[in-house]
């Protein structure tokens, strides 16, 4: 059941970044000025915070967990961060969770980028007209309804698989996490090939790589929570957060952007070149695949380690949780 409400939770990170292209693209038509479409999100924010204030109310610590001898005392915030750098389910787990971010990260800011530089250079839309700047309205629009899609239908198919699978292996969520991310690499790694040869491909190869993606988006939360013990998973869950977005996607679209830039800088600037300097970075789909493969490596890694750490959240002797 656990699962299965952590995969609603999780819905908010695909469809929310989706959104987020539509309802900007949109705004930035209608006021026809694109700092706009940054001058919305505030607004939600402080209206969620309100929600949150009004609504949400903390529940106690543990209450699931009452069933079982694992010690629900607290300890000191040192002790915590010593237990869980020890805790090699939680490390691993959270460093391929912090590659997966790395990809997510770039693939949500370049793509759209991408994919109009492409049909630039394609001639299949017209250039901008001088002295005027022009968006990927149209792709950030596809781009954002196709993230919304793939992430419903990924993190719901994660959750499934992996609870159905369980039933008979019981490592099967990192198992489902490392399939998901090797099956997503040659998909990305494919629409990167195929953008200048055909969109549609492009898209379609996308649309199939971010579902694999998806995957793993609440069965990793699911894993730091039957891994770690209650009173450490808000430190736990708050470290994997900082982690994920501090090496993650904070830095991943200013370093594929930089890249691309040095490149574009040892050319004659054209439409077909601004597309090849930034498709030779995204042969960063050599270092897309290269991070997924070495996220998917790192959960096939940590697999090993949570049947022991599924057991001991059941012992007060396992220092490690």
């Amino acid at each position: 059941r656990r699962s299965r409400m952590l995969s609603i939770f999780y819905f908010a990170i695909p469809v929310g970044s989706g959104l987020g292209y539509i309802v900007g693209s949109k705004v930035k038509d209608v006021a026809d000025d694109w700092h706009w479409a940054l001058r919305v999100t505030p607004g939600l924010g402080a209206l969620a915070l309100i929600l949150l204030i009004i609504v949400v109310r903390e529940p106690p610590r543990g209450a699931v967990e009452t069933g079982t001898d694992a010690p629900l005392h607290y300890t000191s915030w040192t002790a915590d961060l010593r237990a869980l750098s020890h805790n090699r389910s939680f490390v691993l787990s959270s460093l391929g969770f912090t590659a997966v971010a790395f990809v997510t990260g770039s693939l949500a800011l370049w793509a759209p980028a991408f994919l109009y530089r492409s049909r630039l250079a394609t001639g299949n839309i017209p250039p901008c007209p001088s002295g005027k700047v022009c968006h990927a309205d149209t792709d950030s629009l596809i781009f954002g309804i196709i993230t919304c899609v793939t992430g419903v239908l990924g993190v719901t198919a994660g959750v499934e698989i992996s609870r159905r699978w369980h039933r008979i292996n019981p490592r099967a969520d990192p198992l489902v996490c490392a399939i998901g991310l090797l099956g997503s690499a040659p998909f990305l790694f494919l629409a990167v090939v195929f953008a200048q040869q055909s969109i549609v491909a492009t898209y379609v190869f996308i649309f199939i790589g971010e579902i694999l993606l998806s995957l793993n988006w609440a069965i990793v939360a699911d894993i730091l929570l039957y891994v770690v013990i209650p009173t450490r998973r808000s430190t736990a869950e708050a470290f994997q957060i900082l982690l994920s977005h501090l090496l993650g996607d904070a830095g991943s679209p200013y370093l594929i952007g930089l890249i691309s830039d040095q490149i574009q800088s040892d050319r004659p600037v054209s439409l077909l070149s601004q597309f090849r300097s930034l498709e030779m970075h995204l042969w960063s789909a050599a270092l897309w695949v290269l991070l997924v493969v070495v996220s998917s490596s790192l959960q096939l890694v940590s697999f090993r380690q949570i049947v022991n750490g599924q057991s001991c959240m059941h012992k007060v002797s396992c220092t490690s949780l």
